[in-house]
């Protein structure tokens, strides 16, 4: 074999691998991207699998308020509204001065009946579409008012824009989780709720000035998990920030739609 020969056996021999090198490549990039899609798509099942598991929480959370909401207002305020009937009746049989303390009673079942009320507003999804976010969220600051919790209070800026309604109502029940916990554990004496109405997004800031917490401990809680999974649902950034007696702070940011 002359050395013209040679050249011409090693080139085709290197056009050979060269060849079946490009052929390996192609295949595992192809493989690679497939598997890749695969991982996307099997992610992206499961990311629609937990929000289909969060929604229909959240459909079963809202129907057993709107039934408790009925039985706040129909059954329990139907049975208040007849025992101050009767107590005004008695009081027309009774001395000036045992209708005094009668009256007195009369006022306590009277404003119970009014809390009753109220309550029964904030639990009924139906009541908080008609009134809207801003009047729902002020329906309950007031009654924290009226019952002296803390003194609560809600600014709006910017012009306001329609919501979806059924992201409206999300937005609210994380709203009412941090009044909860700030009532209930934060021993807050103010309670600060702002309402900014931008170009593209709702900014929601809620705030308390009571005893806090350090980041770690609340991170597992039950009420944080519920806001944070509402909030991933309508595609809203979630944030909150708290230190030891220095309050907690809540940031929600929503898309507009």
């Amino acid at each position: 074999m002359n050395d013209q020969e040679v050249q011409m056996l090693v080139a085709a021999t290197s056009m050979v691998l060269l060849i079946l090198l490009i052929t390996v490549i192609i295949l595992f990039v192809f493989f690679q991207k497939r598997k890749l899609k695969f991982i996307l798509e099997k992610k992206e099942a499961e990311k629609q699998y937990m929000e289909e598991i969060a929604k229909s929480q959240i459909e079963i959370q809202e129907q057993a308020l709107q039934n408790m909401s009925w039985e706040l207002h129909d059954n329990i305020g139907q049975l208040l509204s007849v025992a101050r009937m009767h107590i005004n009746i008695l009081g027309t049989q009774l001395t000036e001065e045992n209708k005094e303390k009668l009256d007195d009673i009369s006022e306590i079942v009277g404003k119970s009946l009014q809390e009753i009320r109220l309550l029964s507003k904030t639990m009924n999804t139906e009541i908080i579409q008609n009134m809207g976010l801003i009047k729902s969220i002020e329906v309950e600051l007031d009654r924290f008012n009226k019952l002296n919790f803390l003194v609560a209070t809600l600014q709006t800026h910017g012009e306001e824009r329609s919501l979806d309604i059924k992201e409206e109502i999300i937005l609210f029940r994380i709203l009412q989780e941090f009044f909860s916990n700030a009532i209930k554990h934060s021993k807050a004496k103010s309670l600060e709720v702002t309402l900014n109405f931008e170009s593209d997004r709702l900014i929601i800031l809620a705030q308390d000035d009571g005893v806090g917490f350090e980041e770690g401990e609340i991170e597992k809680g039950s009420g944080l998990i519920n806001m944070k999974s509402r909030a991933a649902i309508i595609n809203a950034e979630f944030a909150m920030k708290s230190a030891k007696n220095k309050g907690v702070s809540l940031t929600l940011s929503y898309p507009y739609k």
